[in-house]
């Protein structure tokens, strides 16, 4: 182990320091950090993130590959696992095709996926299947915020797509209910694939408790 900390005051301090040996990088473990935010207490905030910063803290977790650092990392934050239903709201066609194989993953994997209009028609397109659900402000059944309301979801994606003020308005009315409703919320593509993927391959038992001097 190095104590990066130590090293690089030391530099600061112009001593001189042994520059660390390239093998000194190749780790058999990763490690991860996941951010924790207080968006329960922060009423009427949109928890979605910017630039500034919102975490309250973070959780550093190590596992001997990518998704078990990774699931433990959301499991340690609060996240849980979910069930069948999941909520896809997948914002611009970047968002979209980033998230495609990982919910053709979850529907692989036997989960249910409800996705608003321009999102059920992509996947629609694009050979996954899912319900379509009405955004806040549309007629129809089933509608995507009583579907929060009743529990009937166990994870929400929704992606912001832009800054209309039709977008900001449906897209805040879906994740501040996520939140007040305690069910799990992502509003990153690349996080909610990373994590879609990591609970598909492992199931928490799998994850390993080590003991930190375990990781050499």
């Amino acid at each position: 182990k190095i104590n990066f900390i130590e090293l690089a005051t030391r530099v600061m301090l112009g001593e001189e320091v042994q520059r660390p040996e390239k093998s000194a990088f190749d780790l058999d473990y990763v490690g991860i950090k996941a951010s924790q935010f207080s968006f329960t207490r922060l009423q009427k905030a949109d928890p979605v993130l910017g630039v500034d910063m919102a975490s309250t803290g973070e959780v550093g977790c190590l596992g001997t590959h990518f998704d078990d650092a990774l699931l433990t990392a959301m499991l340690s934050v609060g996240y849980r696992i979910p069930g069948k239903n999941i909520v896809v709201s997948s914002g611009s066609t970047k968002s979209k095709v980033a998230l495609l194989d990982a919910c053709r993953l979850l529907v692989d994997n036997g989960y249910h996926l409800f996705a608003t209009g321009g999102t059920q028609k992509f996947f629609e397109e694009n050979g996954v299947k899912s319900t379509c659900v009405a955004w806040p402000d549309e007629e129809g059944e089933p509608k995507v915020t009583d579907m929060i309301a009743e529990k009937k979801v166990d994870l929400v994606i929704n992606i912001p797509k832009n800054l209309t003020e039709r977008e900001l308005t449906n897209g805040y009315k879906i994740r501040r209910g996520a939140i007040d409703f305690n069910i799990p919320l992502i509003t990153n593509a690349r996080l909610a694939s990373a994590f879609i993927k990591a609970f598909c391959f492992m199931k928490a038992e799998d994850i390993e408790i080590k003991h930190w001097g375990e990781y050499k």
